[in-house]
């Protein structure tokens, strides 16, 4: 080997071990840093857990104690729902019935109404048959009474009667 190329090689393993050594800070610095936050990580998750685990522990606990409430609220809720469904039944049945019988009752005093309009117009053509009939009749003949009588009135009231003797009197048979 000939001395450049000696010379070659050893530029390059210097190159190389300075480049390793680089690599090995690099290394070391994301080591460190991985370290500390996961120590950071560590502390928090601490934390984290000494506040979570009260809570998380009186949330059970919370649930434990509910758990006979909530299975009694349950079972109380659908005694109401069955009660109340029981009662808007029999109200739907009793509201049913209530407007049958209105409808029946409206039915009825529909027919009392029209019975006693029948009965009324009824009453008054044998009222205007046997009563305003015969009135006017009479009226009529009242009327014609009443027309002749005038007319006989007015009759004598142009032609005053004169006082005959005896001698016309007879004339006037003979006539």
């Amino acid at each position: 080997m000939d001395q450049t190329t000696q010379t070659l090689l050893a530029s390059f393993i210097v190159v190389t071990a300075v480049a390793m050594l680089i690599q090995m800070g690099v290394l070391i610095a994301l080591f460190l840093s991985v370290r500390r936050t996961s120590a950071r990580l560590e502390h928090m998750a601490d934390a984290l857990e000494s506040r979570a685990v009260p809570a998380l522990e009186a949330a059970h606990g919370v649930l434990t104690d509910s758990r006979v409430r909530i299975t009694e609220i349950v079972s109380n809720l659908a005694a109401v729902s069955s009660s109340l469904r029981s009662q808007v039944d029999r109200f739907d049945s009793t509201f049913g019935d209530a407007m049958d019988r209105t409808r029946r009752q409206v039915i009825r005093a529909d027919n009392l109404v029209s019975r006693t309009i029948d009965h009324v117009e009824e009453t008054t053509e044998i009222m205007h048959e046997g009563v305003i009939g015969p009135v006017r009749r009479v009226a009529g003949l009242v009327q014609g009474l009443t027309v002749g009588i005038d007319t006989f009135f007015k009759l004598t009231s142009k032609f005053p009667r004169r006082e005959h003797s005896p001698a016309s009197q007879d004339e006037e048979l003979f006539i």
